[in-house]
């Protein structure tokens, strides 16, 4: 690690800054045109700049202070705290929330589930959408802010990641149209949906495979909860008990909406397992804009007669 006063004497400007943070992150391996980004990010966090003041100004000096705590905060990036949890902050589906190790990192493919359910329920007066594994509230604040009358129940197996998400709920000012639950899978929604159907379920569950966890980079094996991450020995341990059970739960027309992993034949794997509780039509699989199999989605039969609706 280069000591903060080293880095105070060698670099003045903003200019200089940013290209050492960028050229120490990609000597620890990160790629060039994340390095760049990365270190832009972390230098606004640690100068309080906008993007505006930094591009506008890069000639401009830093003061001691900030080159103190930019060199602090690469040294944590390279040792492999994500960026996210060092700035606190992580943009989704146009919203910039709160983020720290009690809860997963939002990713942008997770947007498509937002895409697809929001798409789905836009015609519906008051839709009411459960959100299994809501971690930082990510999906189930996107929901709500796209469809104004709509309900989310949302749950985790953490009370440390509600705890975040209500704080993000509360941000953007939608925390009277979701109500929170802990709990596994489908295990909290008898209580939640006060024996009522719903008009969706959705989940972005852990899909790792177990024997995947120790590949994954050391920024998201180290510093990312375990518990949304490995979803046992093929990864569906979670997915298979909503699939389980989703049914007894949904409207007639009802969605399921589940994301799965690029990798693994997953996509596949879940449409399986829909297509055999006989209670869904045909279920489709999104593709994500890298072209990978990434959202699993199948409508719950309008005939009923295969014995689990719930009235």
């Amino acid at each position: 690690m280069t000591h903060p006063t080293v880095l105070s004497q060698s670099v003045r400007s903003r200019r200089e800054a940013w290209a050492w943070g960028a050229d120490r992150l990609q000597r620890a391996g990160t790629p060039a045109s994340a390095a760049l980004l990365e270190a832009e990010v972390l230098l606004r966090c640690a100068a309080g700049l906008t993007r505006e003041e930094l591009l506008a100004r890069p000639s401009c000096e830093l003061e001691e202070t900030a080159l103190v705590g930019y060199a602090g905060v690469i040294a944590r990036r390279v040792g492999g705290v994500p960026t996210a949890y060092i700035v606190g902050r992580r943009e989704f589906f146009g919203l910039e929330l709160l983020v720290d190790g009690r809860a997963l990192i939002p990713r942008p493919e997770t947007e498509h589930l937002v895409d697809v359910v929001t798409a789905a329920l836009g015609g519906r007066a008051a839709p009411v959408v459960v959100d299994i594994g809501t971690g930082c509230g990510a999906v189930a604040i996107a929901i709500a802010r796209a469809l104004p009358f709509a309900r989310v129940l949302a749950t985790d197996v953490s009370a440390a990641a509600l705890d975040l998400a209500r704080i993000n709920a509360a941000g953007f000012r939608v925390e009277d149209r979701i109500t929170w639950a802990l709990g596994s899978a489908l295990d909290p929604l008898d209580r939640l949906t006060g024996g009522r159907c719903v008009d969706a379920i959705v989940s972005n569950p852990p899909y790792i495979p177990t024997s995947e966890v120790a590949r994954l980079p050391k920024e998201v094996r180290e510093h990312e909860p375990a518990a949304a991450l490995d979803g046992g020995p093929d990864g569906l341990n979670v997915h298979r008990a909503i699939v389980g059970g989703a049914a007894r739960y949904l409207v007639p027309g009802g969605m399921l909406a589940l994301e799965v992993a690029a990798l693994w034949d997953q996509a596949a794997t879940v449409a399986g397992l829909i297509a055999a509780t006989r209670a869904f039509d045909a279920p489709g699989i999104v593709r994500d804009y890298a072209g990978a199999d990434r959202i699993v989605v199948a409508l719950k039969r309008r005939d009923e007669s295969f014995g689990h609706a719930r009235r």
